[in-house]
């Protein structure tokens, strides 16, 4: 089998591996990934949108929306209705779909995360009281599999997305409120390295308000970072934008 998934090397390093491992150990670390799966859930924000659509928590929007003032307005109205997650198909200026109000309620909240909060939960458990584990080890046999899903595998085959390239002003140009100094996401998921130090080890998975145009920012070539100067993460870049 020519599988590069592990940390991206190739099918040397399984003849290495059988060497100094047990079938069994060959075996769990071949199919690691697939496990960790089973116990995660979805695989990509599409088959979540998929699940989603196929037990009534979505809707989707075929007519063409303005990604200006209008599809804000549209999800928060939606959102102060408790009504379902949307997906905009059709939207004015972007040749990318997108969706929102996910978690805009508790309810379709749990039912994203119905294979992996209880994990979760456990995990969080295990931070504050480590001795938890010694207590009852087999309660926490799955939980540990969620834990390893946060691991930055490396996949060549099966991913949900192998390539793909856009520049940023081909992203749908949501505009939320009219004094708004340009097109913003709200919520998203940011990754970012060390310039100096790029790779895992020095790099920051958060959340944060992203201005994509307006200001003074380089279009398709800089953007901008909103967070809370009380808070640590961005210290160390106030004032700066990001490329």
């Amino acid at each position: 089998m020519h599988n590069k998934w592990l940390y991206g090397q190739d099918i040397g390093v399984w003849k290495i591996l059988s060497l100094v491992l047990s079938p069994v150990e060959l075996i769990l670390i071949l199919f690691l990934p697939q496990i960790v799966q089973s116990v995660m859930g979805y695989s990509s924000l599409a088959a979540c949108v998929a699940d989603l659509e196929q037990n009534g928590h979505l809707v989707r929007i075929k007519e063409e929306v303005d990604p200006y003032l209008e599809m804000a307005a549209i999800h928060m109205r939606v959102y102060d209705a408790q009504g379902p997650a949307l997906f905009f198909e059709n939207i004015k200026g972007s040749r990318f779909p997108a969706v929102s109000n996910l978690f805009g309620t508790l309810e379709r909240s749990r039912f994203m995360f119905r294979d992996s909060l209880d994990h979760v939960k456990k995990l969080v458990d295990v931070k504050m009281n480590p001795m938890s584990v010694l207590k009852r080890p087999l309660s926490y046999v799955g939980s540990s599999m969620t834990a390893l899903g946060a691991l930055p595998w490396k996949r060549k085959a099966n991913a949900p997305i192998l390539y793909g390239e856009a520049k940023i002003s081909e992203l749908p140009q949501v505009v939320n409120w009219p004094m708004d100094g340009g097109a913003f996401v709200t919520m998203p998921q940011v990754y970012s390295e060390d310039i100096t130090q790029p790779g895992i080890m020095h790099a920051n998975l958060g959340m944060y308000r992203i201005q994509l145009s307006g200001n003074e920012y380089i279009p398709d070539k800089e953007i901008g970072l909103h967070y809370q100067l009380h808070r640590g993460s961005g210290a160390s870049n106030q004032g700066q934008c990001f490329r």
